[in-house]
């Protein structure tokens, strides 16, 4: 396993890492989740990711569950979660004192931890000010209910105002952002934040590398029955795939699978390996299923090497969607 400094900070997370998101609590249940981190763990994972959302806490609850059985050492895991979805009630909800306070007590409880490593805000909240979250993530370092906090896919003026803030209060800054990023999904990593990774020593924690199951070419023939896209829960993004975005995906998906078995690669490492090939992303979240799918995945770190200038080079030119750098005016 290959570890990666989180941003400027001194914390080093696993290049890839483990997280609930989708899977834990709707798709398996706790005896397969816990196969899945033993050999997220075996392979050198130290970081699992969660959030007070995912299966309206049950992904934590699950999670906690393992961490207790399996007793090991808490110094040795990054563990997280998010906060902003914490129910239906007034206050259950967004990025006020109240909320950012109760989610995360709620979630070390469900989680049966004293601390996580990581908090994030889950989404921004335009109705809550900057300030107010910047002070109420502040207070739970100091607490000690947290050690870094950071944000999950907010625009980038946003996080540079909840910086300076933090900044010119001498409060502790947000130190890494969680987006969405995939071979199709790459604008705001790419193009939106590259002024952060320097000017705030910003680092990222992405999702969804496989772009929710379509980079892994299941859906290349149709929706399977027994996938994620044929539950109830996901209609809108099964709608989304049979859309013509989604068609015009699949055909690229289809030569990329292609250039994978010419490398002699499956698709989903070679999607993987992708992401790790950007210096700017610390670790890659994966999620499984199952713990074949967790053994496969681990070993997208072999193949990077794989991935030279001139197969990156085939890569663009499938997916014709390099985002174009902004215009520098000093130039």
């Amino acid at each position: 396993m290959e570890y990666r400094f989180l941003g400027k900070s001194g914390l080093k997370v696993s290049a890839l890492s483990f997280g609930a998101w989708v899977t834990f609590g709707d798709q398996v249940d706790e005896d397969v989740a816990g196969q899945c981190m033993d050999k997220a763990y075996e392979a050198g994972v130290n970081f699992f990711d969660n959030a007070e959302v995912y299966s309206a806490g049950q992904a934590e609850t699950m999670m906690g569950n393992i961490l207790q059985k399996r007793g090991w050492q808490r110094t040795d895991l990054v563990v997280s979660t998010k906060i902003f979805w914490g129910g239906q009630g007034p206050n259950d909800r967004g990025l006020s004192r109240k909320h950012i306070s109760e989610g995360a007590h709620a979630a070390l409880k469900r989680l049966q931890t004293d601390y996580v490593d990581l908090i994030f805000c889950h989404r921004p909240d335009y109705y809550t000010p900057v300030e107010e979250t910047v002070w109420a993530m502040n207070l739970l370092i100091q607490q000690g209910k947290a050690l870094y906090w950071g944000t999950s896919e907010w625009p980038a003026e946003m996080i540079r105002e909840a910086y300076h803030i933090a900044r010119n209060n001498n409060l502790i800054p947000p130190l890494m952002e969680q987006p969405q990023y995939n071979m199709l999904h790459r604008e705001r990593v790419e193009k939106e934040y590259a002024k952060l990774y320097d000017e705030l020593g910003m680092g990222t924690t992405i999702w969804s590398p496989l772009a929710s199951g379509l980079l892994t070419g299941k859906y290349n023939n149709g929706i399977p029955k027994d996938s994620r896209l044929a539950l109830d829960d996901y209609a809108w993004l099964r709608k989304k795939l049979e859309g013509e975005e989604g068609k015009h995906n699949i055909k690229k998906v289809q030569q990329l699978a292609g250039l994978a078995d010419q490398l002699s690669i499956s698709l989903p490492q070679m999607a993987l390996a992708w992401c790790l090939k950007n210096p700017h992303v610390s670790t890659v979240i994966t999620g499984a299923s199952k713990a074949s799918q967790v053994e496969s995945n681990m070993k997208a770190l072999q193949v990077v090497d794989t991935l030279t200038g001139e197969v990156m080079a085939k890569i663009e030119d499938i997916l014709q969607n390099k985002p174009q750098p902004e215009f520098d005016w000093g130039r």
